[in-house]
This record gives C-alpha cells, structure tokens and sequence, in this order.
C-alpha cells in the first residue's frame, strides 16, 4: 500500500517543522502551516537563506490557533496568545505585498534575540486570500508558493545513493521540509507524474514541481549552513527545464478533509513528469 509515512507542518515559516499524527488539511494546506512569519521591521519576510538560525526555532501551537509557543536551544520559550484582530501592517514576501497582524512586542524582542537582528511576528489575518500559481492554482498562508509539498522515500532514497558514490553523508528528510512523505513507492521521484490523488478525506492536484533553494543546505536541527550538498550532486540528475534543481511536487488542495499517517494515498490521475 502506498501511505503517508510522516506529516509535518510549520506554524511559523523557516522555522522547525512539527510533525503529527492526524490534522486537518485546509484550502490553505495542513492546518496552521506557515500561518506566521518572521520580518524585519519594515515588515520583509526573514527566510532561512539568509537568516539559518530560524531553523533552530521550534513552534508549537494549540489545535485551534490561539495560543503559539516558540522554543530556542539557549533561552526560556515564549508564549503567544495569538491576535488575529488586531492592526494590520504592510508585509513583503517575495516582492509581493500581503498583509500582517503584528503578535507585539515580547515576541519580537524574542526573536531579534534569537536571531540576532530586530524582527517582529506577525501572523495571516483571517481575510487572507492569496491565490498561488502553478497548473492546478490554490491558495495557502506565507509559504513559498503552494499550500502542500509532496516528497516520497524512494526518493530521498536516490539522492543518498548518489552521495555515497561522492562520498557524503546521507541527509534527513528534514532537510527538505516537506508537508507529507510519502512511503511504498519503489520508482523515485514517482511524485513527480501525479496530477490528482485522495489522501484521507481529501482531494488534491498537481500545481508544479518543487524547485529547490539554498535553504537545503542548512541544518535543519542546528540552523547551521552546511552545503554544497544537496545542490551540487541535483544538478547532476535534477535540473528542471524551467531553471533549477527539483526535488518533490507542489500540490493545491481540491477538497478537504482530515488526514492521518498510515492514511493510503491513491492516485487517480496520472501524467507525464516535466523532467
């Protein structure tokens, strides 16, 4: 049977992944993923390619969205009772202009600790309504591009072997960030054909393919850069015509519904892979 073999979302975009058992996968993606995200202070989107420490930091938050708990190595946690009424602030992602809710003071002090730079939190106000690209479009909170990152063993499985011929060291699935792994596949990169499947109660459908950044070479556990692996060995089996390396596929959610590790995932609809 082909099943989810991990689920991971990521309350706070850049930094450390939770893994569950069971969630509810929204339009926007699993429940709360990248429903926060840190900025500087004009309000430009922090990311891990520049500022790795994110890594380090590990949220957790309550099932209904209320209350948000950061967590550091070096330093007592933080707890966020989460505003999702308050002013709204000019934000960037990419260039493009969103809105935020600031969550205040004391988790901003926390984080420019952390991190070592000035930086505020804010958080998706409820009348988000980003549109996202690819063939099957959908809608998500501050990630990249698409609400839902799709990444199979068998192909992780791959790129291990491949440096191990080089002489490198594995990499953790972690170092990838995906939102559900997928287990049972023997062909790798068999993500990369899918156009629809059911997972649980919900439907979902291919947008594009995941185009990777240097935020793969960091160290998911330390928020340390760690490179020139991964990117070095894609390049040799992985460039996508579009530009890039690519490793897993993006998916908009079409209908949805709880899902749960062991779920089955069935494929519905097939199609041709634009490696």
């Amino acid at each position: 049977m082909i099943s989810v073999g991990e689920l991971i979302h990521y309350p706070v975009k850049g930094c450390a992944g939770i893994p569950v058992e069971r969630i509810s996968l929204t339009p926007a993606g699993l429940a709360h993923d990248r429903a926060f995200m840190v900025t500087d202070p004009d309000g430009v989107f922090r990311t891990q390619r520049r500022d790795p420490l994110l890594a380090s930091i590990r949220p957790e938050i309550d099932a209904d969205g209320t209350r948000l708990t950061l967590h550091r190595p070096d330093a007592d946690p933080v707890a966020i009772e989460v505003d999702t009424d308050g002013p709204r602030r000019d934000v960037d992602l990419f260039g493009n202009p969103y809105l935020g809710i600031d969550q205040g003071d004391g988790p901003a002090a926390w984080l420019s600790d952390a991190l070592g730079v000035p930086s505020r939190l804010v958080r998706v106000p409820p009348e988000h309504d980003r549109v996202t690209d690819g063939a099957i479009p959908g809608t998500c909170g501050y990630a990249d591009s698409s609400p839902l990152h799709v990444l199979s063993r068998a192909s992780l499985a791959l790129l291990n072997a491949r440096l191990a011929e080089r002489g490198e060291a594995p990499l953790p699935m972690s170092r990838f960030r995906p939102n559900v792994v997928v287990d049972g596949w023997a062909e790798p990169h068999t993500e990369d054909r899918i156009r629809r499947f059911t997972l649980g109660e919900a439907e979902l459908g291919y947008a594009k393919l995941a185009i990777r950044c240097a935020v793969t070479l960091v160290d998911q556990r330390t928020g340390a850069k760690a490179g020139p692996e991964p990117l070095r060995t894609f390049a040799g089996y992985r460039r996508a015509p579009q530009g890039g390396v690519a490793f897993g596929g993006k998916f908009a959610v079409l209908r949805p519904g709880k899902v749960a590790l062991g779920d089955e995932l069935t494929v519905t609809e097939w199609g041709e892979s634009e490696m």
